[in-house]
């Protein structure tokens, strides 16, 4: 009975496994295949670290950011109809660090140093931006009806000035990046008498490239003003996202006022009452979405991997073996926006595959001769030649197809 579950085509078992869930395949599948491709070639030093069993497991998240005191905090309290751990609402900027709210059966705070160390958590990646974040990290636990079903990450709220920026002590923006690859929504707040989007912003907006489908964006407090002051508003909220989102496609944004309090116009009613309603259900739905994607991630991620192997690929082969290696750096460093065009040319690669070449150029300095591998790294293995740390690779050392 049941002997068609290990069948493949022409009667052939080709592994015969089962996985009860999608994300116990996408787990297995990610160890077996994807990972010994991203240690070869040193994906992790380049773009993002490896993929834990948490991340595989962990419910949907939702990413809030935005200016202070845009209402984030008082949104995750209209969410969840309740305080939670660690909650502090105010006019000033109150919340000074990344609180990740979720389930738990007894109330309580976790700490940034203890988070990141709990294998259960999809948090430990974090522990490589060092104590200055940490100490600025905790993770609110309580038992909540909408908790068990998805987990909510509340950020601080976003200055303006060089001052604050620097004042932080950790690279705030390449924190949200990591977020941003790793949560299922991620949701803008801005104030409807607040609408100028300052430096730190824009480049916490532009931390989130690659990840526009998770973004929404949330007009807050739009009761505080008149129909007529509305239309202007939102009319100004949408020509300050289109120089920060380099999109074709509008930003899909809500108008609401999202607190327990009533309305302080109320002539928009029926309109906050169906915008309001078209968000929650577009954080209800996911849910039954995050198996897809999960899935659509790691094909992004697959995708990343194999371009990235291709590049490595062809650095090594032309580097030296001894002598005028650091000259010949320099100049494959230099023409690494060339190289993206040979490699598109012969491997048939879609250009939005590639990395931003300005990153990839600064890595490649650091970590090609003093990443892990060493200045005596040997390279990847020789092509199509199965080995003990990887599956096959492809033509010229690339990766297999």
């Amino acid at each position: 009975m049941f002997s068609w579950v290990k069948q493949e085509q022409g009667g052939r078992n080709k592994e015969g496994e089962m996985y009860q869930t999608v994300t116990e395949g996408l787990q297995s599948l990610y160890s077996k295949k994807l990972l010994p491709l991203e240690e070869t070639y040193l994906f992790h030093d380049f773009h993002s670290p490896a993929l834990e069993p948490a991340d595989f497991q962990s419910k949907p998240m939702v990413l809030l950011v935005g200016q202070y005191s845009t209402g984030k905090t008082t949104f995750i309290r209209y969410l969840l109809e309740q305080d939670f751990p660690g909650m502090r609402i105010g006019p000033e900027p109150t919340t000074d660090g990344f609180i990740a709210v979720m389930h738990g059966e007894t109330e309580g705070v976790i700490p940034g140093n203890a988070l990141v160390v709990d294998p259960n958590k999809p948090f430990r990646k974090l522990n490589a931006f060092g104590n200055a974040f940490l100490n600025r990290l905790i993770c609110s636990q309580m038992p909540n009806q909408v908790l068990q079903s998805i987990s909510i990450i509340d950020t601080p709220g976003i200055l303006s000035g060089e001052k604050q920026r620097l004042s932080r002590g950790y690279d705030f923006s390449e924190v949200l990046r990591w977020f941003g690859e790793r949560v299922d929504r991620i949701i803008l707040l801005f104030d409807a008498h607040k609408l100028d989007i300052s430096d730190e912003f824009s480049e916490a907006i532009k931390a989130f490239r690659g990840q526009d489908d998770k973004i929404r964006v949330v007009l807050n407090k739009a009761d505080q003003v008149d129909t007529q002051q509305l239309m202007r508003v939102y009319g100004a909220l949408m020509w300050s996202l289109g120089k920060v989102i380099n999109t074709p496609e509008v930003a899909r944004v809500y108008l609401g006022s999202f607190w327990a309090k009533p309305l302080q116009n109320s002539e928009n009613r029926r309109l906050f009452e169906a915008e309001t309603q078209d968000l929650f259900r577009d954080i209800q739905g996911l849910p039954r979405n995050a198996a897809l994607r999960k899935l659509n991630d790691l094909i992004k991620r697959a995708r990343l991997a194999k371009v990235h192997a291709y590049i490595i690929s062809h650095l090594k082969k032309e580097m030296p073996s001894l002598f005028g290696r650091e000259k010949k750096k320099e100049e494959l460093i230099m023409r690494l926006p060339e190289i993206y065009t040979i490699l598109q040319r012969e491997h048939h690669i879609s250009p939005g595959d590639f990395p931003n070449v300005t990153k990839m150029q600064h890595n490649a300095d650091i970590k090609l001769d003093g990443g892990p591998a060493g200045p005596n790294w040997a390279g990847p293995p020789n092509p199509r030649v199965p080995t003990s740390s990887g599956p096959p690779v492809g033509p010229q050392g690339g990766p297999g197809e």
